[in-house]
């Protein structure tokens, strides 16, 4: 189902990990990235969604990065926009998004090679493609299983930047395709009320929960610049 591209690789925008690699936050990731593989040291980890609770609250931003980390590491990553209603991945990274994982599901395109491109370094990013009138028919199919499945033997990892669990039904759809979760939650933001109905979501939905992410923590220890920016990671052991 997949073939290399040799094209020339596009260079990402506005990303920590790769314009601040010695930054504070980019340790974070790292730290991040280190936790997931802890927590999946009984199992196989090869396809990872990160979704949040609701609007706003960095997942797009966390899987992006995340996805970079993983590459650096020397894996071969592919980076999925599975956010079909909001896309973002494309405009991150600077690519087309004429083509993408919703052209595949929906009979536009036969080759999925034909959508997936190459980001930075051993990262391939595949956008989400124009806006379906069906997102969730389309996440929830069985062509969405053989396609998960398929990338993950490929691919080292496969990061699905997935749409906010509790505003629709998308990721619910989702989650019990991945062999991990990982929740997003921005202090400040996400009451914990909402957090704890977003876990319940996945919960039902028969996700893998790695852990929660918690996003935006306010340090005065960091300049204002991490001030707004910095993350704190908290995981959960099964």
């Amino acid at each position: 189902m997949f073939k290399r591209k040799t094209k020339n690789a596009t260079t990402a925008i506005d990303l920590t990990t790769i314009n601040e690699p010695s930054s504070v936050i980019t340790e974070q990731i790292k730290t991040l990235r280190t936790n997931i593989n802890f927590a999946s040291t009984d199992r196989d980890l090869n396809t990872v969604m990160v979704t949040s609770a609701t609007l706003g609250e960095g997942k797009s931003t966390i899987s992006a990065n995340l996805a970079i980390e993983y590459a650096n590491e020397g894996l071969k990553v592919l980076l999925v926009d599975a956010d079909l209603r909001r896309p973002t991945v494309h405009k991150t990274f600077g690519i087309t998004n004429q083509r993408g994982l919703s052209s595949w599901l929906g009979h536009q395109i036969k080759d999925i090679n034909q959508a997936i491109q190459p980001a930075v370094g051993n990262l391939y990013v595949l956008p989400s493609g124009p806006k379906p009138p069906n997102p969730a028919e389309l996440l929830g199919s069985e062509l969405m299983t053989s396609f998960l499945a398929a990338a993950g033997e490929k691919f080292g990892i496969v990061i699905v930047d997935a749409p906010p669990i509790l505003p629709v039904t998308d990721s619910q759809l989702l989650a019990n395709k991945m062999d991990g979760t990982v929740l997003v939650v921005r202090q400040n933001m996400t009451q914990k009320a909402v957090a704890r109905e977003a876990v319940a979501a996945l919960e039902r939905s028969h996700a893998v929960i790695l852990g929660a992410v918690l996003n935006d923590v306010q340090s005065k220890e960091l300049s204002n610049k991490y001030y707004r920016y910095s993350s704190g990671y908290g995981f959960k052991s099964d």
